[in-house]
């Protein structure tokens, strides 16, 4: 526990009302995910998520206080804790609280480096399974730009310093979309504005003309061979613990870049999406990544959660997407020598594009459990959850060769406005999922005000953080190349036009700032 969180337990009240650890709870058993997760979980990698809300004012503290609780409140599903449990039990249990036993929000000092030790804190601090909510909300303020502020994401016209609002979620409990809405209910009762989702994005069903060969497998989870691995690359100074990270956690770089320009869409249907785009450029960081380091060319296959819950206020709160594979391999070995090229074949890159947009329709439209009938069966209640926990991390452990290259979550466009009235509405909202091993690297995106947010998140395991600031540029790269030109045909560039600033965490929480990898102009 660090000295910015708070006490777990509310003090006792001998006259009051009984504290929230002694009112009655409800319990319910952990669905299969959580299960799972809780199975896993190690010290060196906490399992945590991170977002980030960059807002051009500052909130009041007491009115953003009372606004988060309540907006906790009135959704009862994340003010839960793990109920006490024994070995020889059957389940593992949430209990629902109903009221928070912590006060999740914490303000901490000021200070030119106040962000970067709150970024370390997301990804090193997990917060606590046993106190009510799993969640913590930190308000840092920022300096007026260009005194101790990195970029000008969070300042106003006027220079003034913004906040961020810095929130880390414990993912056994649940994922960044829920506390998402969370976060857009708290802002509706902070400012009063209307902070209703907006509506889905209509999208004309079919296939586009010209769309994908026949012979492209209709899912693309096919594997044939296992999943290629990302090179690792950790210099001698990382094993150290002066001046290097040490294997321990995860690193992060957040950035933003340039939406990737698409083809008009023809009768409504677009060729590809951006998140289909997104897609290929992780695929090209990968294969780039390996080829530069002299790994053999092997299938890529790449997680992608799909999230269909609804947006509402009716939004059911925990861990609820659904995870698909998305594989690159026998169609993409033909092309292996051009889409690993300096820059990549705008050609074969046209190709990538039209075959992946037809395997994400695919598998966006086909039914599914979020992790599979084998961890349906893994978590079924007849063993107890001890010798479940060492049965599922024996075959984790085991199916390590098999798992996935990567994973890539793209949040795509903030359904809510997030306006917090006199604090405004963000300028910049940044996600990060955890990058344990084996895969030791996760790419998250969101798009705000037309720019791709980026944050890749790696374990030091795998990489240290000048390698991972590296694959970051290469990252922005391949996606400038998936980046439709007007007048080119199927032809992609890599046309570079935009400059600005990176910021790099590390597990201490060392922020360095590099010039942002060049994109392409939407």
């Amino acid at each position: 526990m660090t000295a910015l969180q708070p006490a777990r337990r509310e003090p006792p009240a001998e006259d009051g009302p009984p504290r929230a650890a002694d009112r009655p709870v409800r319990r319910i058993p952990f669905p299969v995910v959580d299960e799972i997760t809780r199975h896993c979980l190690t010290d060196d990698e906490p399992e945590t998520v991170h977002i980030e809300v960059h807002l051009p004012g500052r909130p009041d503290p007491d009115r953003l206080r009372a606004a988060f609780r309540e907006a906790l409140c009135r959704h009862p599903r994340i003010l839960m804790r793990q109920a006490p449990h024994r070995w020889w039990r059957r389940r593992y249990e949430w209990e629902l609280t109903g009221v928070p036993d912590v006060d999740p929000v914490v303000f901490p000092p000021p200070g030119p480096d106040a962000l970067e030790r709150a970024r370390e804190r997301a990804l090193a601090d997990c917060p606590p399974l046993d106190a009510s909510p799993p969640v913590r909300l930190e308000v840092v303020e920022r300096g007026q730009v260009g005194e101790g502020s990195e970029d000008g994401a969070s300042a106003d016209g006027n220079g003034n310093g913004g906040t961020v609002l810095l929130v880390t979620i414990n993912h056994t409990a649940l994922d960044g979309p829920a506390c998402l809405r969370v976060l857009a209910t708290a802002a509706q009762l902070y400012g009063g504005a209307d902070n209703s989702p907006a509506p889905p994005p209509v999208r004309a069903p079919g296939v586009p003309t010209g769309g994908a060969p026949q012979d492209t497998p209709p899912l693309g989870g096919h594997r044939l061979a296992r999943p290629v691995r990302i090179a690792a690359e950790r210099g001698p100074r990382s094993a150290g613990s002066q001046g290097g990270s040490s294997a321990r956690g995860n690193g992060m770089l957040i950035t933003e870049l340039p939406v990737p320009a698409r083809p008009p869409r023809v009768d409504g249907v677009a060729a590809f999406t951006v998140n289909d785009q997104l897609l290929v450029a992780t695929c090209l960081m990968v294969a780039r990544w390996n080829h530069v380091h002299g790994r053999p060319s092997a299938p890529v296959v790449v997680t992608m959660p799909v999230d269909d819950r609804p947006r509402g206020t009716d939004m059911p709160i925990g861990n609820g997407t659904r995870l698909v594979s998305v594989g690159f391999g026998p169609e993409e070995e033909q092309d292996a020598a051009l889409l690993t090229a300096d820059p990549p074949d705008p050609a074969a890159v046209a190709r990538l594009l039209r075959r992946t947009a037809a395997r994400t329709r695919s598998l966006k439209a086909a039914p599914g459990s979020q992790l599979g009938l084998g961890a349906a069966l893994l978590t079924a209640p007849v063993l107890p959850v001890g010798a479940r926990g060492v049965l599922t991390r024996a075959l984790r452990t085991a199916a390590a060769p098999l798992a996935s290259t990567t994973l890539l979550s793209n949040i795509g466009r903030i359904p809510y406005p997030l306006d917090f009235g006199d604090a405004g509405r963000p300028t910049a909202v940044w996600f990060s999922a955890p990058a344990r091993m084996p895969r030791g690297l996760t790419v998250t995106t969101v798009s705000v005000g037309g720019r791709v947010q980026l944050a890749l998140r790696w374990s030091h395991a795998l990489l240290d953080d000048e390698a991972g600031a590296r694959l970051g540029a290469l990252f922005a790269q391949s996606l400038a190349a998936t980046s439709w030109t007007p007048g080119a045909g199927e032809d992609h560039t890599g046309r570079t036009d935009h400059t600005g600033r990176t910021d790099r965490t590390d597990g201490t929480g060392r922020t360095g700032g590099t010039n942002r990898p060049e994109g392409t102009a939407p």
